[in-house]
């Protein structure tokens, strides 16, 4: 048994040292070039959904930061585009499963609770979902471009990755008010 489980360790290690190489670097660099165009699309189709979240809010100051962010992914946007054109490639979107989901979250909480302060307290639960996975997405996405060396990339997607911090900072600071205003009604 001892032997059959080294063999299978060295084998696994033999062939993971023989792969390793351009073909590695050929994934790599696909992989963050689909995940761009995931995010892209994640992006384009957030454009979307966040005014139908604005015009579901109640609370005024939601409404406000869903129309903020909605400019603020715009921007994101421009951002990919500008990413896609530094590594010479045309900006592409490619469907993101998890935003689709993410999104439907929103929709449903939308249908399923009456206006009011609670069901904001369920549009700020779907909106957190949604910056944690950009914040994800865009920490990954810089990591990678910092290994490949593309300063103005990392920048680029860090500026982002910031502003979906915040934006998720200040959904937090709004659950504060629309949760205890849910409560108390």
């Amino acid at each position: 048994m001892k032997n059959e489980s080294t063999s299978k360790t060295t084998s696994r290690t033999t062939s993971k040292s023989a792969s390793n190489g351009a073909s590695h670097k050929e994934n790599l660099s696909k992989i963050f070039e689909d995940s761009l165009k995931d995010i892209y699309w994640a992006e384009k189709h957030l454009t979307k959904a966040l005014p139908k979240l604005s015009k579901a809010a109640y609370d005024e100051e939601l409404s406000a930061a869903f129309d903020n962010h909605l400019k603020e992914t715009e921007g994101h946007i421009e951002r990919l585009e500008q990413v896609f054109e530094q590594l010479g490639k045309k900006a592409q979107a490619k469907k993101c499963p998890a935003m689709e989901g993410l999104v439907e979250e929103g929709k449903e909480a939308i249908e399923e609770y009456e206006e009011g302060y609670a069901r904001d307290a369920a549009l700020i639960i779907a909106a957190q979902k949604v910056e944690h996975y950009e914040i994800a997405a865009y920490g990954s996405l810089k990591a990678h471009a910092k290994m490949m060396g593309e300063s103005e990339i990392v920048s680029l997607l860090e500026q982002t990755e910031q502003e979906e911090g915040n934006a998720d900072k200040k959904l937090t600071q709004i659950s504060k008010t629309v949760n205890e205003q849910a409560y108390n009604a």
